[in-house]
């Protein structure tokens, strides 16, 4: 809680004060002296402008900081990867539940139609060039070009069905849970 409020550029009496607490209060809680209520802490986490899970957090055992250079990802050869798709992965997590997988993905303008991707987890795609037409279950979504976003669940049968403008480049996110 010090090391929030010192982050913030906050004394104790103005913490305190914004978070209708005493000083002393504030001062025996930061020092371990006193267990603080629910009530409390929520008020100390709006005077830091943080949510109340700030407090519940593991936040210094985190190892969660991925960087990949521009143009300097892992080239990423898929099982059963199609033809003119080129796969480059951009990070990957460390540490916790959430499964996430960043890929920059390039089409090239002759690759064939493949809408038979599937699998587990939520997707997230961010179109940077190009424009397709792209299959979701049953429906076929036309001219989503750079700038588009589309987020599914990755369980249901998708993928490119044409390429109406070249070159094609996007990034997309997979979010899975860790067993």
């Amino acid at each position: 809680m010090k090391a929030l409020r010192l982050a913030a550029n906050l004394s104790g009496g103005a913490l305190a004060l914004r978070s209708d607490i005493s000083r002393s209060m504030l001062s025996r809680i930061e020092r371990g002296l006193v267990s603080p209520s629910v009530e409390t802490l929520d008020r100390i986490a709006h005077g830091l402008g943080q949510p109340l899970s700030r407090f519940f957090s593991d936040q210094p055992g985190r190892t969660d900081l991925s960087v990949v250079r521009a143009g300097h990802g892992i080239a990423v050869d898929r099982v059963g990867a199609v033809a003119g798709f080129d796969y480059e992965l951009l990070g990957h997590g460390l540490s916790g539940n959430l499964f996430v997988e960043p890929y920059l993905v390039r089409v090239a303008s002759d690759a064939p139609p493949y809408t038979s991707f599937q699998h587990p987890g939520i997707k997230f795609i961010y179109m940077l060039t190009g424009k397709v037409a792209y299959c979701y279950g049953p429906r076929k979504l036309q001219a989503i070009g750079a700038g588009d976003a589309l987020m599914f669940d990755a369980s249901a049968l998708h993928g490119i069905d044409s390429v109406e403008e070249g070159p094609v480049s996007y990034l997309s996110v997979v979010f899975t849970l860790r067993s």
